[in-house]
């Protein structure tokens, strides 16, 4: 499978912080990739980097093989965007939303009208269509900003936490039109603090901390990476802490040896995340 992205000794700093360190990384084409890290990890600026809001102070970005910048109009038009934080007009009905980001796009026409259709039936917004914006519930908001993401059928699409927010529902069904996106042959990055979405969702998963990517890989990998098994527990401080195990006879044999509460679960990829990010980042 070819890169659809290649980022080359990327770095991004704002004065003395430096937010994004050095970096290098692969995107395949039709794949959902996940990017997972903390405030502060360096995520967004990376996005905004790859969108061309922001510009690196060194390295490359390369984009269906051309060089991403900020008058790169093709390479825009390939891509859709939802940001973190809501970006619909609320004094405009969910329909006329799609109707202002098609002309936006200069989609005109029959072509306006039938991909704006297809949208509301794939988002299940088509009964909400003629309502307000502002009055829609925050699932069905999100639902419509992925809408209008997709108006103009982009080949790439940038998802900034995009179920924050939401309820559990709400989010199950946005993963749902997220899956669907995913086998129309759409290139997705995610990011988001729900491990479980990337769990659900990601090819593959970068951990980011401090403006580096130490860990990409698939989930099961990163999750064999660390063991099968975790245990919790309180040490004499009454802190939790984890211990992982490959087979469960280790598990069983720990636990024998703790004196409190504890539980014997199977490893997440949350453990992952939890326990590389309490790492030194190399």
């Amino acid at each position: 499978m070819d890169e659809i992205i290649k980022i080359e000794d990327v770095t991004k700093r704002y004065g003395e912080f430096c937010a994004v360190d050095n970096l290098d990384l692969k995107i395949k084409t039709g794949s959902f990739f996940g990017l997972l890290g903390p405030n502060g990890a360096g995520k967004t600026t990376l996005i905004n980097m790859l969108i061309g809001l922001l510009k690196p102070v060194s390295g490359q970005i390369y984009i269906m093989n051309q060089k991403m910048d900020r008058n790169n109009v093709f390479l825009k038009r390939q891509i859709g965007i939802v940001p973190q934080h809501m970006n619909l007009d609320k004094d405009l009905t969910v329909k006329e939303n799609l109707i202002l980001s098609a002309k936006l796009f200069n989609i005109k026409g029959k072509k306006r009208e039938e991909q704006i259709e297809s949208l509301l039936s794939h988002m299940d917004l088509k009964k909400v269509e003629d309502r307000m914006s502002r009055k829609l519930s925050g699932g069905m908001q999100r639902k419509l900003m992925i809408a209008k993401s997709l108006i103009h059928d982009p080949k790439i699409l940038f998802l900034d936490e995009p179920t924050v927010g939401v309820d559990l529902n709400s989010r199950r069904k946005i993963w749902d039109i997220l899956k669907l996106m995913k086998d129309m042959g759409k290139t997705i990055i995610l990011t988001t603090h729900y491990i479980e979405e990337a769990e659900s969702l990601c090819d593959e998963i970068a951990l980011m901390d401090k403006g580096k990517i130490f860990y990409k890989d698939t989930s099961d990998n990163l999750k064999n990476s660390l063991g099968k098994y975790t245990i919790e527990y309180f040490d004499e401080n009454k802190v939790t802490k984890y211990k992982y195990f490959y087979n469960i006879e280790d598990a069983n044999k720990f636990s024998n040896d703790i004196k409190g509460r504890f539980i014997l679960r199977d490893l997440s990829l949350e453990d992952v995340f939890y326990n590389f990010t309490n790492r030194k980042v190399i």
